[in-house]
């Protein structure tokens, strides 16, 4: 069974040239800094035109192995964080399969205990 992340941004207008070049920096650094060449990283759909509103969807499939499981969802979300703070006045919306996964303001997108290291440590003990 595979898990994905989803996430999305709408709003009414278009990116912005800045917006845009703002979201490229961010994928270029997030996927040289992505810990695993064999795993999907962040990956942004093409919308290539009117979505509804839709100004920036993609989804990224969580790993089988559990010791890449959390070490991706925190590098997927930590991206998605960093897109959203490059692009303001959209609605987002990020989820796990059926399981929205909260926004704060603070620390952006996260699960609890995503970033335990003890919680970390438990799971990539598991064989």
């Amino acid at each position: 069974m595979s898990v994905s992340v989803y996430y999305s941004a709408r709003r009414s207008e278009p990116l912005t040239g800045p917006e845009t070049a703002a979201v490229e920096r961010v994928v270029a650094a997030r996927t040289a800094s992505f810990p695993y060449d064999d795993e999907e990283d962040l990956h942004l759909y093409d919308l290539g035109g009117d979505e509804g509103g839709e100004i920036l969807a993609g989804s990224t499939k969580l790993p089988s192995d559990p010791d890449r499981w959390l070490p991706v969802l925190t590098h997927v979300l930590d991206s998605v964080t960093e897109l959203r703070r490059a692009v303001g006045r959209a609605e987002w919306h990020v989820h796990m399969d059926d399981v929205d996964v909260p926004w704060d303001e603070n620390e952006g997108y996260a699960l609890p205990g995503m970033r335990d290291a003890e919680l970390a440590a438990e799971l990539g003990g598991l064989d």
